[in-house]
C-alpha cells in the first residue's frame, strides 16, 4: 500500500430546486431587499431565490449564517469550513460537502479534502482529525459528542471560544443540510 493520497479535484455541483425559485424580474421589493444579504454578494443562486419566497425567514437565516461562517476573530475560516464539511458528509448533503471541501482546500492548500474523499482519514493531521471527529459526533442523530471530543480539540490548541465557533459552524450545517434536501437536489 502506498502513502500517496490521490489528488481529488471537485467540480462544482448544480443544485436544482423542486419548486420554482423567485425570478429576479418578478420579485417583490421585500424579496429583492432580502436577497441583498446573500453571503457571496456576487450572484443570487437558485437556492437563495427559492428561500426568498419567504423573505423574512431568508434574512434571519442568512444574517445568522453570515455571523457564524464569516465572523472576524475566533476560529479561523478554514476550520469553520472543515466543521461544515464534516456535518454535510454525515448528513449526506453532496452539494454542501462539495462547496465546503472546495473552500477548505482553497483556504489551506492542504490535502485534507483529498484524504477525506479518498477514504484516508488516517492521513489527516491531528487537528483536522479532531475537528472531523467532533463534527461527526455532533451531527450524529442523536449526537454522540462528549467531553472527550472537547478535550481532543483543546489538545490541538483550540480555545473554548474557538470550540464554540466550531459548534456553531457544525450546527448551522446540521440545519442547513436538512433545509436544502427537501427543497431540491444536486447533480
Amino acid at each position: 500500500m502506498t502513502d500517496t493520497i490521490p489528488q481529488v479535484t471537485l467540480k462544482p455541483l448544480t443544485w436544482t430546486p423542486h419548486l420554482p425559485p423567485v425570478e429576479i424580474e418578478d420579485a417583490t421589493p421585500r424579496q429583492l431587499e432580502a436577497m441583498k444579504v446573500t453571503p457571496s454578494a456576487k450572484k443570487v443562486s437558485p437556492y437563495v431565490r427559492t428561500l426568498a419566497h419567504d423573505p423574512d425567514s431568508y434574512v434571519a437565516r442568512t444574517v445568522l449564517f453570515n455571523a457564524i461562517m464569516y465572523a472576524e476573530g475566533g476560529l479561523n475560516r478554514a476550520d469553520r469550513e472543515l466543521g461544515a464539511l464534516g456535518a454535510s458528509l454525515i448528513n449526506g448533503c453532496k452539494y454542501c460537502a462539495n462547496v465546503h471541501a472546495r473552500q477548505h482546500a482553497r483556504l489551506t492548500g492542504t490535502a485534507t479534502t483529498s484524504a477525506l474523499f479518498a477514504g484516508r482519514r488516517d492521513a489527516l493531521n491531528p487537528r483536522d482529525a479532531a475537528i472531523m471527529d467532533f463534527a461527526e459526533a455532533l451531527t450524529a442523530t442523536p449526537p454522540t459528542a462528549d467531553q472527550s471530543h472537547v478535550e481532543a480539540l483543546r489538545a490541538q490548541g483550540m480555545e473554548d471560544a474557538e470550540i464554540q465557533d466550531l459548534i456553531h459552524s457544525i450546527a448551522i450545517f446540521g440545519w442547513a443540510n436538512r433545509l436544502m434536501h427537501p427543497l431540491g437536489h444536486s447533480d
